[in-house]
């Protein structure tokens, strides 16, 4: 094809770990078709208070929605596949993903009410497809969740492989083995660029394997003698099963508790994955003796309203701990939850529950590659450009130096809205694009600038205040009259002596005014704001959000 580019356009992914969203395009620029690999959210955090849900704004991608031919998913975690309810709306293209993943997308889509709209087509481990002049196989990798898959992308201008999430894992414990055979392939084949996670680039060594974890766990609950619960990520199932074995081991049973847990469990089965074990029910955990009982429960990660926080403060409605009891980590902290994840275990250990962590066992084991990986990936890959994703900007910065020292010919950088040219010719940045992030905000989908947004913040920080004035015959009939949200006393309570500084200030707002003012609803606002906010940033060091409510009779 004529002037035809090959083309990688991260939208989501190369300034954050999580969000991802990839777009490949082949052809003119005036005519390009268009794949989409994942589609992730990241989650709110105290900047963005009442968001759950983060996801990037496809606005670049909807001005060609109708040449896209296909959204491919590798796996099944949320920061790849969690926005697909979210965002398909917009893409509108068939989405292809393996069995396990399908089931979850599948609820996604029916959540969203999209059951019958959204074309949900299953892949099979290892398949290849045609996707207009984009040939997708899929390649067998290990990761930490059910079927985690790379992609071997043809296309006329060159082989690209999406790594998605992996690490060598020698010993999975469910599905199948990193396929180092293909990979080994493919680099004969020879591969263009590998555009390739970039989490763990900064951590010497391996990752380590589930099958480490598993004896670690079957050790940790050997030695406990009450109740135990494991918190752990609900999506590795491998670790799950790990779980249940170490309960096997030591002649408990297995009781699941929290609704993500019961939903992937329900996934797993349905592709053939948990099928040897039984699980109880919470009423019947109850019912037997504390050292045969091992809940496995969501809330690693110290959210709030998950089952383990529900246990920590001891309103779960059937799961009780107390002395004698453990909770056993099995799993990371993710950066920015330190604070919540410890709250939890202060309250535990507040309630003489043991809590048992990877400090004291080998109970975790990342799923992203270490740099020993990386070695090995690109010895058996050998690309001729590498394009490092799924990081910050110093993991990806760090992984492309990376790569340049492993005699890789060509490295890129990769941010958010770069539109990159792998061929032909050398690998370049030839554009920039809008991105953003879209918050979920209740039922409603906004964008990360929007005004509610905005105001929110600066209540939370700040405070607020509104101001009441009653208007008559050009003069002040009454007020002003000042609420306050968001201040203090010093001694506790909500804001009131403190509050007769900004009174005055209002009135004398007012007192100033010349009479013909009164007759003008703009200038009583502003001079209202400005005398309120000064005397509030005097009095708590604060400026909130003022309202002014100006009433004429």
């Amino acid at each position: 094809m004529k002037d035809a580019e090959l083309i990688f356009a991260p939208l989501g992914g190369c300034r954050e770990i999580g969000m991802n969203l990839n777009a490949y395009g082949y052809g003119p620029p005036d005519d390009r078709r268009w794949i989409i690999v994942d589609v992730g959210v990241t989650f709110g955090d105290d900047s963005t208070p009442g968001v759950d849900l983060i996801m990037p704004d496809p606005v670049y991608l909807e001005s060609f929605a109708d040449q896209i031919e296909a959204i491919i998913l590798t796996h099944a975690h949320e920061d790849h596949i969690g926005a697909i309810g979210w965002l398909w709306p917009r893409l509108r293209a068939p989405i292809y993903a393996t069995p396990f993943t399908a089931y979850l997308v599948a609820e996604k889509l029916r959540e969203r009410g999209l059951e019958g709209q959204a074309e949900l087509r299953v892949m099979q481990l290892q398949e290849t497809r045609q996707f207009g002049p984009f040939e997708v196989e899929l390649v067998t990798l290990t990761h930490s969740i059910p079927e985690p898959n790379g992609l071997a992308i043809r296309t006329p201008l060159g082989l690209i492989l999406h790594t998605g999430d992996w690490k060598i894992d020698p010993d999975p414990i469910i599905g199948e083995d990193f396929d180092q055979a293909k990979i080994e392939q493919l680099g004969r084949e020879g591969i263009l660029a590998i555009v390739c996670d970039s989490t763990n680039v900064f951590e010497e060594g391996e990752a380590g394997s589930e099958g480490m974890a598993r004896e670690a766990l079957k050790r940790a609950v050997a030695e406990q003698t009450g109740k135990v619960a494991i918190t752990s990520f609900a999506s590795n199932v491998a670790r799950l099963q790990s779980c249940c074995e170490a309960a096997r081991a030591n002649d408990r049973s297995v009781c699941l508790v929290g609704r993500s847990m019961l939903r992937i469990v329900a996934a797993a089965q349905s592709v053939g994955l948990l099928k040897g074990f039984q699980f109880i029910d919470p009423e019947d955990a109850a019912d037997l003796p504390a050292q045969h009982v091992l809940y496995l429960c969501t809330g690693s990660q110290g959210e709030p309203n998950a089952a383990l926080a529900r246990i920590a403060r001891g309103d779960h409605p059937s799961v009780k701990l107390g002395e004698d009891d453990t909770v056993i980590f099995s799993s990371r902290v993710i950066p920015g939850n330190e604070r919540a994840i410890g709250e939890i275990q202060n309250t535990l250990a507040e309630r003489n529950i043991k809590l048992v962590t990877a400090r004291q066992f080998d109970i975790h084991v990342s799923g992203h590659p270490c740099r020993d990986e990386l070695r090995r990936m690109y010895m058996w890959a050998r690309p001729q450009i590498a394009v490092p994703v799924h990081g910050e900007r110093r993991h990806i910065m760090e992984h492309a130096r990376f790569a340049k020292s492993l005699q890789v010919p060509e490295a890129i950088a990769p941010d958010n809205g770069h539109i990159i040219k792998l061929a032909p010719g050398p690998v370049e940045l030839i554009d920039e694009v809008p991105v953003g992030r879209l918050h979920v905000d209740g039922e409603v989908l906004t964008s990360d600038k929007a005004g509610g947004m905005w105001e929110r913040r600066k209540i939370a920080y700040n405070g607020h205040l509104t101001v009441s004035v009653v208007i008559a015959k050009g003069k002040v009939e009454d007020g002003p009259i000042i609420v306050g949200r968001g201040f203090s006393e010093p001694d506790g309570r909500p804001a009131d002596e403190s509050m007769e500084s900004i009174d005055d200030a209002a009135e004398a707002a007012l007192a100033n005014l010349k009479r013909g003012d009164f007759g003008d609803d703009e200038k009583i606002e502003k001079a209202l704001v400005r005398a309120v906010r000064r005397a509030a940033e005097n009095q708590f060091g604060k400026r909130p959000l003022i309202d002014v409510t100006i009433h004429r009779v």
